[in-house]
């Protein structure tokens, strides 16, 4: 396990090292706050940052869910384990629906990984232009980057869900109790942290920075 997530990590920093690269080229960056201030249900409503917040927040408590899931396993407490990879599951579903959900949204305003409609005007606001303008007015790398790398993440997201349902049956089944020991629950739990942990960097280089 940890040889895998040691290649995944070099994987992972390849990326966000090309995206640093790629955007200290740049004379001109879309502004976070303008370009991720919606939420779902408050229509047009500014709120920079606000869903992006609720989605690391969601991650990070599911990460605390797997976390009690492996000392329940310590316990050899068969139904903590359960209730709390559940909590773990419930979290990554959570997060991937609203991953989904903005990805639905930019590109329902234009985004595409080959056309950035964030554009900066005279006064070096971001604003938004219609897609058959010919030329694309932000830097198109922004566009290909944050769907390259989210979905590479969310990718892992969902294969921490896949995971972490199995490792739910296996124990409803009574596999790790037979056992007498719930070490795999601390290899899936390792992996989701991972990828929480991963997410970290996301956020900061996409949202924050």
């Amino acid at each position: 396990m940890w040889y895998f997530l040691l290649s995944d990590a070099f994987t992972f920093s390849a990326f966000l090292i090309a995206y640093a690269s790629i955007r200290l080229a740049q004379p001109w960056w879309p502004n976070p706050n303008l370009v991720f201030k919606s939420f779902p249900g408050l229509g047009h409503a500014n709120a920079p940052l606000a869903f992006v917040s609720v989605m690391t927040f969601v991650l990070i408590l599911s990460s605390v869910a797997v976390v009690r899931a492996v000392q329940e396993g310590h316990r050899m407490n068969q139904k903590g384990v359960m209730l709390w990879m559940l909590g773990g599951i419930l979290g990554g579903a959570i997060f991937l629906g609203c991953q989904a959900w903005e990805w639905t949204h930019l590109i329902g305003e234009g985004l595409r990984p080959y056309y950035n409609p964030f554009g900066p005007d005279a006064n070096g606001i971001t604003h938004l232009v219609e897609e058959h303008m010919a030329v694309s007015p932000g830097p198109i790398a922004f566009g290909a980057l944050f769907f390259g790398i989210t979905g590479f993440h969310g990718f892992h997201v969902f294969t921490g869900v896949c995971i972490n349902c199995w490792a739910f049956f296996a124990t409803a089944n009574g596999t790790f109790q037979r056992r007498g020991h719930y070490e795999m629950i601390e290899k899936v739990g390792l992996y989701w942290h991972f990828v929480d942990l991963v997410w970290v960097f996301v956020f900061l280089a996409f949202y924050l920075m």
